[in-house]
């Protein structure tokens, strides 16, 4: 999987779609990413040790990753990423629109 942590993404498909957002977090296994201020579920919560109120609680859920695309900070586009390697030998990122290497 091409998209990591911190990088920018636009949703393709859904109800969210279009939305753009920074992923938060990436589960390469189950091939799953979760978008800041995407897919937002509510969650009944029984009062506990750890949460005393109880009720409902906001909380992002993940979305599968064929569902969204990075968006490249240089040309400011939802592109595909692809990888290269550099002129010391390590494996880069690149954007295939623009060519521009993503840090």
């Amino acid at each position: 999987m091409k998209i990591k942590k911190d990088d920018t993404v636009v949703v393709l498909s859904g109800k969210y779609a279009g939305q753009k957002g920074r992923v938060l977090k990436v589960n390469k296994e189950k091939e799953l990413v979760t978008v800041e201020g995407v897919n937002e579920v509510l969650r009944h919560v029984r009062r506990s040790q750890r949460n005393m109120q109880g009720g409902r609680l906001s909380k992002l859920m993940p979305v599968p990753a064929g569902k969204v695309m990075f968006v490249c900070q240089k040309c400011q586009k939802p592109t595909r990423v692809g990888i290269k390697f550099d002129e010391k030998g390590n494996k880069v990122r690149f954007c295939k629109k623009c060519q521009a290497v993503i840090e």
